[in-house]
């Protein structure tokens, strides 16, 4: 998981990898679609890469999604409205008529998120990946807790 070139900055070096989990207001199952999901994993891969904060893993559920982020120097309010702002105005553009039918003119967010050091890497990368729409999806046994990943 460690980056070749970390962030530098004339008196710091930052590494900082984060599960980050956004939840879509009013809970609507919109990520059951794999029209809007491959557009917000693409929103949120190109938000990353134009601050260069590094994604590693991308998972899915019906209403939220979990991801694997380095965010360097920056701090975890920054990066949450950095991510879900941008995220959230570009996904509206591309898919308006969810915005009429769903979000009643509102925006794509719950206020709520997490951002927070993973105690196990491993287990929480597990974790992310068998979202129901992760790598290797949890479709066939349900969802699971992130303690059901721990080593």
């Amino acid at each position: 998981m460690r980056k070749e070139n970390p962030a530098r900055f004339s008196s710091a070096v930052g590494e900082a990898w984060m599960h980050g989990m956004f939840k879509i207001k009013y809970c609507h199952a919109i990520f059951e679609d794999e029209i809007y999901r491959e557009g917000m994993r693409t929103l949120l891969l190109e938000v990353a890469y134009n601050y260069e904060m590094p994604i590693s893993e991308i998972g899915f559920d019906d209403n939220h999604l979990h991801f694997l982020v380095d965010i360097c120097l920056y701090d975890r309010p920054e990066v949450a409205k950095i991510l879900r702002g941008y995220t959230g105005k570009k996904f509206f553009e591309f898919f308006p008529e969810l915005k009429k039918s769903h979000f009643w003119g509102s925006g794509l967010w719950n206020p709520s998120y997490y951002l927070g050091a993973p105690k196990d890497l491993a287990g929480t990368i597990r974790y992310i990946q068998h979202q129901k729409y992760g790598r290797f999806g949890a479709m066939r046994g349900g969802q699971k807790t992130l303690s059901s990943f721990a080593v």
